[in-house]
């Protein structure tokens, strides 16, 4: 007997409930993944383990948003402090924007061999348990993602909706370029297409996470895999070398952070894009939002998020080549400037002047107060269609972001971080934390974290309210998608005050979201969202 009903229709409302625990708790979009860390939990592990060993099961069993060779980013509260880890990769130091237009290109390709940049996810599994792991070893954390991989494991229906789309874009792209074949091998056995309650088995891509966990991730980068993957892109003139892979290592920062009515909201310092929510915080500290439904709320905080994003857009790059200071961009000064702006009409952005002169993420805490939010991704679903033959390796397209314009700060340049999408969100009050969240999905991420930390701090709701209140997007200019359960009186206020509303068919694009509380007790409050196969694993 085989299903008959669609997984993906719905025709009532769910509720789902916020989650208790006090041992542990993991927190992701995907349920298979969520367990792999219990699991390790309860063998022992802290939860810097468990973040690892839900990472790298989440490269098997959620490969439509990332995988083996994609980037990462964490913040860790362990050791009575926050620790930030940015494990995004360079551009191969060999790529130009010259090369490029004598290819013929004028932007950066998102399939292919030329937007991949050195990978970063790997590295920082061995840093995070370099630094913070328990007694466990470094193998045992990928057992699970191991066994999901060579035993097989079924396709949740959030990760089966997606598939469809990758497989009509790649086999589009594969007319024209053949390096991206090993995509079909991997993700279409025998050319079908796969779907959600699908059985899926990936042989080479539990060997890799073998050898990974036998080497502490050496092998990627110094070793047999990164020989592999050095050769494919030599065969396929692709920039990528075993040098670029053997120069990397990942790097420990400083989360930047900002304080809103009381709260410390803290992100990862650029090249990510996290500051563009502290800098809209900062603009709204200047505002009165009102009740929670009101039009001023929704208004005013897209207004602030266009601003701080058009700010962002135009100065944030790797922090190496900014010519504008992560201070300028956060001055209260700045802020009270920019709010000025706002006023009860939609405007469209311009940057302004500071100075005179996809995804997947998963939160961990465990019974020892330790707490971890972490994201990872290949970018544009399974990245670039690259996928090493024989290792299950699929690379991402970061590179991507990067501009051929000269005169932008995020211009490509051999060697270079590009722009970046991905970020883990902390929260903390009083210097105590109050724990992990964040909200996937490319450009909607930084809107996902607002939206959420407004719906928490301004109008007190559980974290499961404020993952599933409906949300909005700014997608250019004056355009603002929403989802179908936005408040439809509160669209036409806003189409009133100048805004081009579009109303989305589903929630795909307006992020998907987990979120962990620990109170003063040491009880943890955990949340996901449905639009995603998002799971609360509890102890």
């Amino acid at each position: 007997m085989k299903f008959e009903f669609d997984p993906l229709i719905y025709h009532y409302p769910s509720r789902r409930n916020v989650i208790y625990g006090k041992k542990g708790m993991v927190v992701t979009g995907n349920p298979l993944a969520a367990n792999a860390g219990l699991e390790i939990l309860k063998k022992g592990g802290n939860a810097i383990d468990a973040a690892i060993a839900t990472a790298a099961a989440l490269t098997v069993v959620e490969p439509t948003a990332n995988g083996i060779g994609g980037d990462a980013f964490a913040i860790v509260w362990a050791n009575g402090k926050l620790h930030g880890l940015n494990a995004s990769g360079p551009s191969p130091r060999k790529i130009s924007i010259n090369v490029l237009k004598e290819r013929g290109l004028n932007e950066v390709p998102t399939t292919g061999v030329v937007p991949v940049n050195v990978p970063g996810a790997p590295a920082a599994w061995a840093e995070l348990w370099k630094k913070f792991g328990s007694s466990l070893k470094f193998k045992e954390l990928l057992e699970p993602a191991i066994s999901y991989a060579k035993e097989g494991f079924i396709i949740q229906p959030g990760v089966g909706s997606v598939w469809g789309s990758a497989y009509r874009k790649y086999s589009e792209a594969l007319k024209k370029d053949k390096s991206i074949q090993g995509w079909f091998d991997t993700f279409a056995p025998e050319g079908r297409c796969l779907k959600a309650g699908d059985l899926l088995r990936l042989e080479d891509h539990g060997n890799t996470l073998e050898e990974i966990g036998d080497t502490l991730s050496e092998s990627f980068y110094r070793g047999d895999l990164a020989e592999k993957i050095a050769n494919f892109f030599k065969v396929h003139d692709g920039f990528l070398e075993l040098s670029d892979l053997e120069e990397y290592h990942p790097e420990w920062v400083e989360p930047i952070s900002t304080s809103y009515k009381g709260y410390d909201i803290y992100e990862i310092p650029p090249n990510g894009h996290g500051i563009t929510v502290l800098m809209a915080l900062n603009i709204l500290k200047e505002l009165e939002l009102g009740d929670m439904n009101s039009f001023h709320s929704t208004h005013y905080q897209i207004e602030a998020l266009k601003l701080a994003f058009t700010d962002v857009k135009k100065y944030v790059a790797d922090p190496r080549t900014m010519e504008i200071t992560i201070e300028e961009l956060l001055s209260m000064d700045y802020a009270k400037n920019r709010a000025k702006l706002i006023k009860d009409m939609a405007i469209v952005p311009e940057a302004g002047k500071p100075s005179q002169s996809g995804t997947v993420y998963l939160a961990t805490a465990d019974q020892y107060g330790n707490m971890v939010s972490y994201i990872q991704s290949n970018y544009m679903g399974f990245g670039s269609g690259i996928v090493i033959p024989g290792t299950g390796i699929a690379m991402h397209n970061r590179g991507c972001n990067f501009s051929l314009d000269p005169e932008s700060a995020n211009c490509l340049e051999g060697g270079k971080k590009s722009y970046h999408t991905i970020i883990p969100g902390f929260l903390m009050k009083d210097g105590k934390p109050v724990g992990p969240f964040g909200v996937m999905g490319g450009f909607m991420q930084p809107q996902g974290h607002l939206q959420v930390l407004i719906n928490t701090i301004e109008y007190r709701l559980n974290p499961q309210d404020a993952l599933d209140r409906p949300r909005w997007q700014w997608i250019g200019d004056k355009t603002i998608e929403i989802e179908q359960s936005f408040d439809n009186n509160l669209a036409l206020q806003l189409k009133r005050a100048g805004h081009d509303i579009v109303v989305k068919a589903d929630s795909t694009d307006f992020g998907r979201g987990e979120i962990i509380w620990r109170d003063d007790n040491g009880i943890l409050c955990g949340a996901c969202e449905p639009r995603t196969d998002g799971y609360v694993a509890v102890w």
